[in-house]
């Protein structure tokens, strides 16, 4: 059981990367990780805004 656990650590560390590309327009921005510290959401400062006015 513990071999099964260390495993699936070591595979889900793998994915949890701060990588800045925004998960809508998927553009490489800054603030991507800045947006993601404060509200948890990997979005760039263009799509927050625009999620923001127009949330549908």
């Amino acid at each position: 059981m513990t071999k099964e656990y260390n495993q699936k650590k070591s595979s889900n560390d793998n994915g949890d990367e701060m990588d800045n590309i925004c998960e809508e327009c998927e553009k490489i921005d800054e603030s991507v990780s800045q947006n993601l510290i404060l509200s948890g959401y990997k979005l760039c400062k263009s799509c927050r805004i625009s999620k923001t006015l127009f949330p549908i």
